[in-house]
């Protein structure tokens, strides 16, 4: 396979974050092509944001890599180092193991959108240093804790939403 059909690419809304941090991706489409296209090694995601919208929470990845292309619309990039505009063409990477939070928001009164690019590593490590949230990936196996390895329960468990 080489073109992919756009309209019949698998499409992810929201995030897979426990409650309450999934809140964050309301307003969030991701389109993902590269599983569209039978992709294995890599990601490649357009994600389109309302306005308003976040991508996700601020995150860093041990093991993968990612890149980042504003295609349409304007963007707010904000990193360990501040608040970046980011208009259509503006580029940023992320390397793996940096630890520098980053994400990116529309602030702005239109959709927006931008290609994500990442690598697709077995086992990881996501931080996310603005919230008591940690991402740990095993065989691809994804489990959410708190910063002191504790569990999140599931909402029916208590948790709070």
């Amino acid at each position: 396979m080489s073109r992919i059909d756009f309209d019949a690419a698998p499409v992810k809304t929201g995030s897979i974050y426990p409650p309450p941090h999934d809140r964050v991706a309301a307003g969030r489409r991701s389109v993902r092509l590269g599983d569209a296209g039978g992709l294995t090694q890599f990601g490649v995601n357009l994600v389109i944001l309302e306005p308003g919208a976040a991508s996700s929470l601020r995150h860093w990845h041990a093991a993968e890599d990612e890149f980042v292309m504003v295609t349409e619309g304007e963007l707010t990039m904000i990193t360990d180092a501040g608040r970046t505009p980011m208009r259509a063409g503006d580029c940023a990477a992320f390397p793996a193991g940096r630890a520098d939070g980053h994400h990116f928001i529309n602030e702005s009164g239109a959709e927006a959108r931008f290609l994500v690019v990442g690598s697709r590593a077995d086992d990881e490590v996501v931080t996310y240093p603005d919230v008591d949230l940690r991402l740990e990936l095993k065989n691809r196996v994804a489990t959410f804790t708190h910063r002191d390895g504790t569990p999140y329960k599931a909402p029916d468990e208590g948790e709070e939403r």
